[in-house]
């Protein structure tokens, strides 16, 4: 009888904490909050993955592949996540503050027109490509043509001030090298928003961003909104940058750097190679300049493409475009991404070198 009775009361405990604090009279959970549960065990996985990333006297995690996985991974992560931070916090802002209709007023009423001029605009922000996915679609979620959009996301990372500057200290007495990066990526920038505008559809999208709201709604206060939003975008994207982040980084260990001999003979093979390297080494393009500025194996050509790929679609990017837009827009947008920018630095570089 007692075995029973202790059974029971531990059933009805179970069920206790199962159901959380006694919910409040006139009160309910707002709209894109996340049960207590679910922060739990987040934080529970947190802790796991620490654990076994971690210290833990296991002889494999010292293994010296091991540490430099755990290094580059953490140095991708640490480098992209202030930008992920500024874009999020700016796409926040864009949906609570800015009027809805500011941004169609600004750009030309015909989307032809639209996406050279929001391509353009990229320049003004000084950003990652981390920070221009969740700014894109923000954009679109207030009416911005998603050509003009995604104009807008592959030139904000690759022509900013803060990028040109960088590519002229890595390459000085050389300013061919900046040129030939901004005209190539404003380039592709507009061909692909151009390209959307010939071949996009709306379905490719996901639907959250095909049904767009008109800015602040009712019943919400502008800080509550920008908090929230802020929230969801971070924590949405930051999950796959890590993810892109651990890509990479697996990358960068198991491939030997003597693969970089084999192809920098080559002017064809020069110029694939290192446009599929900027994919899969995910540099920030803060700091991509300096990396190619150190592979002197290479022709201008093929360091080129490097600094007009990168920017434009990596591992961390396609999977940011692929958990914000949707897997049927990622692989078909970085494919003919990839491609575009490898065609634009082939013609500019040839151009002027």
């Amino acid at each position: 009888m007692e075995k029973t009775d202790d059974r029971a009361d531990a059933a009805r405990c179970v069920t206790a904490v199962s159901a959380g604090p006694p919910a409040r009279r006139g009160r309910t959970r707002p709209t894109g909050v996340r049960p207590w549960w679910v922060g739990a065990a987040l934080t529970a996985a947190a802790g796991g993955a620490a654990a076994v990333l971690g210290p833990a006297g296991t002889r494999w995690l010292e293994h010296p592949a091991v540490e430099a996985w755990r290094t580059v991974c953490l140095a991708i992560t640490v480098q992209a996540l202030p930008f992920l931070l500024l874009g999020t916090a700016l796409s926040g802002a864009i949906n609570a503050f800015v009027p809805a209709g500011l941004f169609t007023r600004v750009l030309p009423k015909r989307p032809a027109l639209a996406v050279p001029v929001a391509g353009a605009a990229g320049a003004v922000l000084p950003g990652c490509e981390c920070a221009s996915v969740p700014v894109a679609s923000s954009l679109i979620r207030r009416g911005v043509p998603p050509a003009a959009a995604f104009a807008f996301l592959l030139s904000a990372p690759a022509v900013n001030p803060v990028v040109l500057t960088a590519t002229a200290v890595a390459f000085p007495g050389n300013p061919a090298m900046v040129a030939a990066r901004l005209l190539a990526s404003l380039g592709t920038a507009a061909v692909m928003g151009w390209l959307w505008l010939w071949l996009g559809k709306e379905e490719w999208l996901r639907p959250l961003l095909r049904h767009r709201h008109t800015g602040h709604r009712p019943g919400h206060s502008r800080r509550t909104e920008f908090l929230l939003g802020f929230r969801h975008d971070f924590l949405h994207a930051g999950g796959f940058l890590v993810v892109g982040a651990m890509a990479a980084a697996t990358f960068n260990v198991t491939v030997p750097g003597a693969v970089l001999d084999t192809f920098s003979g080559s002017p064809w093979l020069s110029v694939l190679f290192l446009a599929g390297l900027a994919v899969l080494l995910a540099v920030c393009s803060e700091a991509d300049a300096f990396v190619a500025a150190s592979l002197t194996g290479f022709s201008p050509t093929a360091r080129l493409a490097f600094l007009v790929v990168g920017p434009m679609v990596d591992l961390k990017l396609i999977a940011l475009q692929a958990g914000t837009f949707g897997r049927a827009f990622a692989w078909r947008f970085c494919t003919a991404t990839t491609v575009v920018a490898v065609a634009a630095s082939v013609l500019t570089g040839g151009a002027l070198w």
